[in-house]
């Protein structure tokens, strides 16, 4: 059983490693696009991973599977078309994980036919079907986490930057989010975390219900499409 909790562990650490830089780097290469070069001039436009994680927000992602990474610095002002260009900016990041997601779930369900059996006549190989497996899992369904945890509409999440795109000028609501932002992420994660050891705090889970209910929506049409196109082959 600890063995397959390491397991588990390293397959999420491997999977983040993949996820979350491929998260900021969308950001990144968008804004580049749009006309605003300050990502480059920080060395953001990288898909290392050291470039991008924040501390707090990666210990989320390994214990919950829900976090975040050190926002990307743009200066809107650079943009060719302001509000059009901070949008796509915006949502590039999300983008860019659910085409991750739709890439990895193939790749996820295969692996137990390909690699599986293969490897079953050792213990070693079992482990490392095991990982394999499940860092490929594990890509797909922190990837659609990803793209309903950052849709959020708080600081410094990509859902904030979708209604800065939005509103033309500041306004109280806003202002909120964005000093509050952190606080309300960290109370909404621990919620969920801790309904695992207490069990009455599912009551008030609203975070956990959305995030559940939301990833099974955005999920399912990958897993019809692919499951159509194996259909055609078996």
């Amino acid at each position: 059983m600890t063995s397959i909790k390491i397991i588990s562990f390293v397959a999420s650490f491997l999977a983040i490693l993949l996820v979350l830089p491929v998260h900021e780097w969308a950001h990144a290469f968008v804004a580049v696009k749009c006309g605003d070069d300050t990502p480059k001039h920080h060395k953001r436009l990288t898909l290392n991973p050291m470039a991008h994680f924040d501390l707090m927000g990666l210990a989320m992602l390994v214990i919950a599977r829900f976090g975040w990474a050190k926002p990307v610095p743009i200066n809107p002002n650079n943009f060719r078309h302001l509000r059009r260009d901070y949008f796509f900016v915006s949502i590039a990041g999300v983008v860019s994980n659910y085409l991750l997601a739709f890439i990895f779930y193939p790749l996820w369900i295969l692996s137990f036919s390909l690699f599986a059996t293969t490897f079953a006549q050792s213990t070693f190989g079992q482990m490392a079907a095991t990982l394999l497996s499940g860092t490929l899992e594990a890509v797909f369904a922190i990837s659609l986490n990803l793209v309903v945890f950052n849709l959020i509409p708080v600081y410094p999440l990509d859902g904030f930057r979708v209604l800065e795109a939005i509103f033309k000028k500041p306004n109280k609501v806003m202002d909120f989010l964005r000093e509050k932002g952190y606080i309300i992420l960290l109370v909404l994660i621990l919620i969920n975390f801790l309904t695992d050891y207490i069990p009455v705090l599912g009551y008030i889970d609203v975070f956990g219900f959305l995030m559940s209910t939301l990833t099974g929506i955005i999920g399912q049409p990958i897993a019809l499409f692919w499951g159509w196109i194996m259909s055609l082959f078996i």
